[in-house]
This record gives structure tokens, C-alpha cells and sequence, in this order.
């Protein structure tokens, strides 16, 4: 996939399709200031912009570490990141805090891996978008979208005069929706996705794969959703018979097998495994008796 030039608004395809540890950026070269969202997509590429084209401002639509790992390219940039994620970028433990990531070895492992492959510095004196704000780069303007649910302050970006939709991690991909940190919620991330659904784009671009569509994603939208729903049932498939938690998790649900780094996708199945329990049991279909999860028939 190439970039895209769309106007005063532009597509930078990550590295690697924009998977993990990378996301697609978009760059805004707006007559008033020059903006940078998600500067994690390309060392390369982020180094030439700030040469050649320059950033006065770096926008992050919310905490996770693959989407700033290139933030230090950028320091004397003022940074803008949703108010109610900034507790984990400004402070290491508490973004540990956030992912679950106990104490312990796995958690020297994340500080390990946050600090040497994504260069974790906290960001001090932050700006903080509003719900419904409109900023006036200079011949583009976009409305800042609250959708929480893959994180409490995960922001999505509409261009209303190109109708450019940023999506961010509600990227449509077959691997469907991420609400596995702790102030992650499932009905939140459904409630976020038919919001954005309904905004009257042209343009959809998100933060990893795809990441570019110029068509209505059309049945991406009902996939991506569906998929919430399929791992609902996964569970209750497996929850047959009485099982206990780390039965649940070495089944691999999500992930379908162990993959590397272990800690890393162990952390994932537990997660995510872990939030539809919790569904379940605030549906009334599943009780925790006795360390073992039971299905209500």
C-alpha cells in the first residue's frame, strides 16, 4: 500500500501493513500549523517529514504505546492526547497499571520492552481535546469524536470538507476489536463503532492494515462487530462442562494458539478472555462457582 495524498490531508502507510508494533499516521499540513497524528507508522518517513515538510503540533488519538513510538522525533512539538487517557502517558507505572501488568517478571518484561522498543517518555504538560471541538488547522478543519471503549479516551477524526473519517484502532481488521486493558469496555467499543458507522464519510482510513477505504467498508463494519459476538460464543462453547480460568486461557480462545513473544500474547488471551467473562456473567449466562466458570442452562 502507498501513502495517499487527499488535499491538505495525508495517508503514511506503516511499516509492515501498519500491524503491531506499527500504525498507519495521518499528517495534516494546514496553513495555521502542521499536525502529525499517531507518529508511529515509519521511522524513515517521520524523519523526512520533519525535514523537509516540518510538524508544529503531534496529535495522539489515545494511550497505546504503538502509536507514539516514534513520538521522540518530535520533542519540542507541543503533543494534544485525549484528556481521559493521559494518566498512563504521563507516567510509566500507571501505564503498566492500565494493561493489568502486575508486578512481577512480566511486568519488567513490558517496562523492558515500553523503554528500549517504544522509547516511553512521559509527556508533560499535555493540551487535551474536547468531544465535538473543532480545530481550525487553516484550510482544514476536523471535529474531534469521542469513542471510548478500546480505551477510555480514544478519539477518531473527521475531515468534514474532505469527508476523511480517521478511524484509529477500530480498524476493521479480521482480528476485530482490542478492549482488553483495564478500563477497557466491550459495550462501549460496540457503542463506538455504529457512532462512527453513521458519520457520512467518503474516505475511511484506520490505524493498522487496510487502513485506507474508499469505498463504504460496507460488511467490515458487521464483521468487526460480529466478532465480539463469536468470541461471546467461543467461551460459552468451551464453558460446556465447569472450567476454571487458566482452563479457559490454555484453550487459547482468541489467539488460537501461543504465539511469541509468550508474555506478551498471554497478557492478550488473558485480557480479552477475562472481559468476556465478566460479560457473561453480568448477562446471566455464566456464574463463577467455586474457581470454576459454570453456564446457566
Amino acid at each position: 500500500m502507498k501513502d495517499r495524498q487527499l488535499g491538505r490531508v495525508r495517508f503514511i502507510n506503516g511499516e509492515n501493513k501498519g500491524r503491531y508494533p506499527f500504525c498507519h499516521s495521518v499528517y495534516i499540513a494546514g496553513e495555521k500549523e502542521r499536525i502529525i497524528i499517531d507518529p508511529a507508522s515509519s521511522l524513515d518517513k517521520l524523519k523526512l517529514l520533519q525535514q523537509n515538510e516540518g510538524v508544529d503540533t503531534v496529535w495522539l488519538s489515545h494511550s497505546h504505546e504503538d502509536h507514539f513510538a516514534f513520538l521522540y522525533l518530535f520533542e519540542n512539538c507541543p503533543v494534544r492526547v485525549p484528556m481521559r487517557d493521559y494518566p498512563p502517558l504521563s507516567d510509566l507505572n500507571i501505564f503498566l497499571d492500565w494493561y493489568g501488568v502486575e508486578e512481577g517478571s512480566n511486568r519488567e518484561s513490558w517496562r523492558e520492552m515500553m523503554l528500549n522498543q517504544f522509547r516511553y517518555a512521559p509527556i508533560n504538560n499535555a493540551n487535551f481535546f474536547r468531544d465535538g471541538e473543532i480545530v481550525d488547522c487553516g484550510s482544514v478543519t476536523v471535529e474531534v469524536i469521542a469513542t471510548p471503549g478500546h480505551t477510555p479516551g480514544h478519539l477518531s477524526f473527521f475531515f468534514p470538507e474532505e469527508k476523511i473519517l480517521f478511524l484509529g484502532d477500530y480498524d476493521l481488521t479480521s482480528f476485530g476489536p482490542w478492549y482488553g486493558d483495564v478500563y477497557s469496555d466491550i459495550d462501549e467499543t460496540i457503542k463506538s463503532v455504529r457512532r462512527l458507522q453513521k458519520i457520512p464519510a467518503d474516505i475511511w482510513i484506520t490505524s493498522h492494515e487496510k487502513g485506507f477505504f474508499e469505498e463504504n467498508p460496507g460488511e467490515f463494519w458487521h464483521n468487526y462487530e460480529n466478532i465480539i459476538y463469536e468470541r461471546d460464543n467461543k467461551v460459552m462453547e468451551y464453558l460446556k462442562q465447569p472450567r476454571t480460568l487458566e482452563e479457559i486461557l490454555a484453550a487459547w480462545l482468541i489467539y488460537g494458539r501461543a504465539r511469541e513473544p509468550l508474555f506478551f500474547y498471554e497478557f492478550g488471551e488473558r485480557s480479552l478472555v477475562t472481559k468476556h467473562l465478566q460479560r457473561l456473567e453480568k448477562q446471566n449466562r455464566i456464574i463463577l462457582d467455586k474457581n470454576k466458570y459454570v453456564m446457566i442452562k
